[in-house]
């Protein structure tokens, strides 16, 4: 089997990028970029034909305040592909991205991760449906109006809220689907419940190969498949391996406070900045290996219809060896053909399986 021709051949996507960050920080993605993982001559390269990028926003902020910055991060979406001269498509549909493909144009489709925008009113989920949002993920790192996060101690609904089943509802007659990464079990386990469509995680991993709350358990993973639900593989190295991670997350939290104060004076805390930084890169990261390792787990619960790709680019800090951009996508396919999975299958991991349950 010839990897660079399956690769080709294949609808390749990303359920998961939070690339407007970058652009709200001013950085044209239309051109080969120095920093972060995404741009689109890289994601050309690296054969990604659909990306989606999310309009994230921290649990921290103020309601208005985060209305105000997803609509803020949507026009920058807009601006950039419109200064693409038509080499990148906006789509919200599985049947725009494959007649995208057949015209070699890339598509970029839109996430919202966190439901902190839409206030607790559901006016405003119609409005960020109508702007191209076809995800959104229910919380982040915090509890709000709509359910618990899986980040904290302290549940405030125990599950969904009452609210909270009213936007499940409201999402299925909108055709919006659900993201279950980041939810709380318990509220996992109502979005099945009350969902009549089938559901995504669109980054996370296994929990069994790295104990962690952002990653699914065994069962959730098979009660996901079970109502047609894919669960997009997080390419975040301490959600991919557990040793990793007890050592990456104390290093992080220094280079977090040491960023926090280097945006506030970069002449003073550059060097702090710079040392922080490079202690968090000098532990070994796992290697894209362990990606297809994740893979392998869900395969093994639920067969190969119920997983995919969703990278969580340029809203991680560290990527796995051999995968350090989009570009390098094609290690996944060369690594799936040498375990010995068929070109269908292939096919539908890459993209395929959440092209069907986009439709």
């Amino acid at each position: 089997m010839d990897a660079n021709k399956l690769h080709k051949e294949s609808i390749v996507l990303d359920s998961h990028c939070d690339t407007p960050i970058r652009l709200l920080d001013g950085i044209d993605i239309n051109q080969l970029t120095n920093d972060g993982h995404v741009d689109f001559p890289r994601m050309k390269k690296g054969g990604v034909d659909a990306i989606f990028f999310v309009l994230y926003t921290s649990n921290k902020m103020e309601p208005d305040s985060a209305t105000r910055r997803a609509l803020q991060m949507a026009a920058k979406i807009y601006d950039t592909v419109e200064n693409s001269n038509g080499k990148v498509i906006i789509s919200t549909s599985a049947e725009e991205i494959i007649k995208n493909k057949k015209r070699g144009k890339l598509s970029v489709l839109i996430g919202m991760e966190n439901g902190l925008p839409i206030q607790k009113d559901l006016s405003l989920l119609r409005i960020f449906y109508d702007l191209g949002v076809r995800y959104m993920t229910l919380t982040h790192a915090g509890n709000n109006e709509i359910c618990d996060s899986c980040a904290t101690k302290e549940k405030r609904w125990n599950g969904l809220s009452p609210f909270g089943v009213n936007v499940v509802k409201e999402m299925n007659r909108l055709g919006m689907l659900i993201d279950v990464s980041h939810i709380s079990d318990a509220a996992f386990y109502d979005v099945l419940k009350y969902s009549d469509a089938p559901v995504v995680a669109t980054h996370s991993c296994c929990r069994a190969i790295c104990n962690h709350p952002r990653n699914l358990t065994d069962q959730m993973i098979i009660d996901l498949a079970a109502k047609g639900g894919v669960v997009q593989i997080n390419f975040y190295p301490a959600f991919l391996n557990r040793d990793y991670a007890d050592k990456f997350f104390p290093l992080c939290d220094i280079f977090e406070e040491a960023e926090a104060k280097y945006k506030i004076d970069p002449v003073k805390y550059k060097d702090v900045y710079e040392a922080a930084k490079n202690e968090m890169f000098k532990i070994k990261r796992p290697s894209y290996k362990e990606v297809v390792d994740h893979i392998d787990h869900v395969v093994k619960l639920v067969g190969t219809s119920h997983v995919g790709l969703g990278s969580d680019f340029d809203g991680i800090e560290v990527t796995p060896e051999g995968l350090e951009g989009i570009d390098k996508f094609g290690v996944i396919t060369n690594e799936l053909i040498l375990r010995g999975y068929s070109e269908s299958d292939i096919k539908g991991i890459l993209g395929g399986n959440f092209l069907r349950i986009l439709q």
